[in-house]
């Protein structure tokens, strides 16, 4: 055979090789971005990070079962965040409580795209001791939502705070960050109410 033929068999035999190294590799990173999400939320589950956009379903009982403290005021305030084309506020910045009291607020939220988009909020509180004591019966966060084209929701958040919230704790801060998230997720019905246009 000749040196040629040997080059180009070397060759053929480098190639293939390099593919299959190739096929494997990408065979596995598609593995492990599939295993990240069961991952993730395990790891979220273990930290206590994603325990914040669950929805708490004895939240409705306890409300119903709490003694407002009427002597006691704890100052909500809200705030909001956003990364991509959206509008995103609190119809009101604070709200005086008594805990135990079950208290409705909005978010506004507004699509500022000529395309349907959705998104997800990822709730924080200040101070973070406060996080166990904030008590919601429904909340927007608890699953990504979606809007039309230049659409306009409010969103409410109903929640309780525990009576059982530390003394020295005057003060809360919930604040959302809304973010988009991968197309295909479809509209929530029902969650919100919403309107066309603004």
């Amino acid at each position: 055979m000749s040196r040629m033929g040997r080059d180009g068999d070397a060759r053929r035999h480098f190639n293939l090789q390099t593919f299959g190294k190739l096929t494997v590799l990408a065979a596995l990173m598609f593995g492990f971005g599939f295993a990240m999400v069961p991952l993730y939320k395990k790891i979220c589950e273990v930290t206590g990070i994603n325990f914040l956009t669950k929805a708490d379903r004895e939240a409705a009982e306890f409300a119903k079962n709490t003694q407002v403290d009427t002597s006691r005021i704890v100052t909500v305030e809200f705030d909001s965040n956003h990364h991509g084309p959206w509008r995103f506020r609190p119809e009101k910045r604070s709200v005086d409580v008594h805990p135990g009291e079950l208290v409705t607020v909005e978010y506004e939220l507004v699509n500022m795209q000529p395309r349907s988009m959705a998104g997800q909020a990822i709730p924080s509180y200040a101070p973070q001791v406060s996080m166990q004591y904030f008590r919601k019966l429904e909340c927007f966060c608890f699953k990504q939502q979606g809007l039309e084209a230049n659409e306009t929701k409010r969103f409410p958040v109903v929640f309780v705070i525990d009576p059982k919230l530390p003394p020295d704790v005057r003060t809360i801060t919930l604040s959302y960050t809304f973010f988009e998230v991968g197309a295909g997720v479809q509209p929530q019905v029902g969650v919100a109410r919403g309107e066309r246009g603004g």
